[in-house]
C-alpha cells in the first residue's frame, strides 16, 4: 500500500471540503444506531465499491462525464437517500438490500466526484493500481470514522435523552436533505450554464 495516497484518501474524506460526501454518509447512516454498526459497515463498503469502480474508470479515461453534471448528481443522491429516510413508515431501518443498492449505485456517482482530484494527483503515472487502491482504502477508513461518530451521536441522543429514534432520524435526514437541496439548485444552474 502507498502511504501517501492512503493519507490523501483519508484527508480527502475527513475534510469539510468534502462535505457533500459526508452529507451522503450522514443520510445513509441516519436511521441506524451503534448496535447496527455491522449493517452500516456493509453499506459503507458498498459505497466504497461503487465509487472505486467509477474512480478507476475515470482515472483510466474509460468514462468521461462532465464535472458540472457530476456536481449536480451528487447532491441528488443525498436528497434521494434522505427523502427515503423521511418517508419511511417503520421506526426501524428498512431492509438492507435497498440501502445497499443506494450505497452501491450512488457510490458510482460519488466516485466521479473524486476522479478529478485523483487525476490531478496521479499526473502521468503509468501504474495507478497501487495509488488507486491506497486512496480508496484511505477513503474507506475516513468514512468508517465518520459513520462511527454519527452512530455514537445517534445512540447517545436516542438512548440518553427523551428524543425518539424516529424524531432523530427525521432531524438528521431533514438537515441533510435541506443542505443537499440547495446544492441541487446550485448544481442545476451550473450544469445548465455549462
Amino acid at each position: 500500500m502507498d502511504a501517501l495516497y492512503f493519507e490523501l484518501g483519508w484527508r480527502h474524506i475527513i475534510n469539510w471540503d468534502a462535505y457533500d460526501h459526508i452529507l451522503f454518509i450522514v443520510a445513509l447512516s441516519a436511521v441506524y444506531l451503534l448496535g447496527d454498526w455491522r449493517k452500516v459497515l456493509v453499506l459503507v463498503t458498498a459505497f466504497t465499491i461503487g465509487h472505486s469502480i467509477t474512480l478507476a474508470l475515470s482515472v483510466l479515461h474509460i468514462i468521461r462525464i462532465p464535472s458540472a453534471l457530476v456536481e449536480f448528481l451528487i447532491p441528488v443522491t443525498i436528497c434521494v437517500t434522505a427523502l427515503s429516510n423521511i418517508v419511511r413508515k417503520e421506526h426501524e431501518p428498512q431492509k438492507l438490500q435497498l440501502n445497499y443498492f443506494y450505497a452501491l449505485f450512488f457510490g458510482l456517482i460519488h466516485g466521479l466526484g473524486f476522479s478529478n482530484y485523483l487525476k490531478s494527483l496521479l499526473g502521468s503515472q503509468e501504474n495507478i493500481v497501487k495509488p488507486l487502491f491506497s486512496f480508496n482504502i484511505g477513503l474507506e477508513c475516513g468514512q468508517i470514522v465518520i459513520v462511527m461518530c454519527i452512530l455514537l451521536l445517534s445512540t447517545m441522543m436516542v438512548k440518553g435523552t427523551p428524543v425518539k429514534r424516529r424524531d432523530w432520524n427525521m432531524f438528521l435526514s431533514s438537515a441533510a436533505f435541506g443542505v443537499a437541496f440547495l446544492m441541487v439548485i446550485a448544481g442545476a444552474r451550473n450544469f445548465l450554464n455549462s
